[in-house]
């Protein structure tokens, strides 16, 4: 359940959660967390030499895809390995071949030398069909160097489509690139949402102004992502709601400088059915 929902592992300790265990089968007893730690880890591990042993014997080709961010509260640089194949059944199968922490600075180096212990830990050495990552530099070098490692002979056309860059990723970019042509109009957009929801105090004044306007509160003002172009269009099409409301506290706000022009407003409105 913990690992299904990714629930805390504190709610092993919940008194509420000891007490409900309790009225389902009072002889149970609910162990502590780090005794749940130690049993995920310990479920890992087994799923993982279950996993190891499958590919060992595995036939057929498998594609692999990797991500890497950084955690914003922990200011960590994490890197994911993912291993899918389609099984006889015609049923695409994912396995999560490897989660791991990465050291700054995130170089090509690093990013190759994981992906061979991968290939080795997973007995992948002649089996990989493609490679998916994001469209960057870096990657295209940790390719590079990875090839140097790579029987050719074992890749299909000596190693030409092993690099598959990221649709989804090459797409955000071009998003990116066209919204760049209504940056300022956007940044005007985000400052007034990021203005109004700063604290409790303000966003209640934006909620109070609706009511006395009968404007129904229907959407929460929700702030973007810069770096996914999906949740632009989420908060665009929630700010054009509420452009009246915008205006009224434009008058009597004095801090309240960023509100957007008439032409951005007319821009978001376009921009919301592209992005749409």
């Amino acid at each position: 359940m913990i690992c299904c929902h990714e629930y805390p592992l504190a709610m092993v300790d919940h008194v509420g959660f000891r007490k409900f265990c309790a009225m389902l089968q009072p002889m149970f007893k609910v162990v502590c967390r780090n005794t749940i730690r130690k049993d995920i880890l310990e479920m890992h591990e087994g799923q993982r030499d279950k996993l190891i042993k499958y590919f060992a014997n595995f036939k057929n080709r498998v594609v692999v895809t990797s991500d890497m961010w950084t955690a914003g509260h922990q200011k960590r640089g994490y890197m994911v390995v993912t291993g899918h194949y389609i099984d006889g059944s015609w049923n695409l199968k994912s396995f999560l071949l490897r989660f791991v922490y990465v050291p700054a600075p995130h170089t090509s180096e690093v990013i190759c030398d994981v992906l061979h212990e991968v290939r080795g830990e997973y007995h992948l050495e002649r089996k990989i069909s493609t490679i998916t990552l994001d469209d960057c530099t870096t990657n295209d070098k940790a390719v590079e160097d990875l090839l140097d490692k790579l029987d050719s002979s074992s890749l299909m056309l000596g190693g030409k489509l092993l690099h598959m860059r990221c649709c989804a990723h090459i797409l955000n970019l071009i998003v990116k690139d066209g919204l760049v042509v209504f940056g300022d109009g956007i940044e005007r957009g985000r400052d007034s949402v990021g203005y109004w929801s700063a604290t409790p105090k303000r966003h209640e004044k934006f909620e109070k102004t609706c009511r006395l306007m009968n404007i129904e509160y229907s959407r929460r003002l929700n702030l973007d992502c810069k770096t996914r172009w999906n949740s632009t269009y989420i908060m665009l099409s929630i700010v054009v709601l509420y452009r009246d409301v915008f205006y009224c506290l434009s008058l009597r706000e004095m801090l309240f400088n960023c509100y957007p022009t008439t032409a951005d407003w007319d821009f978001a409105k376009e921009m919301i059915v592209r992005l749409k």
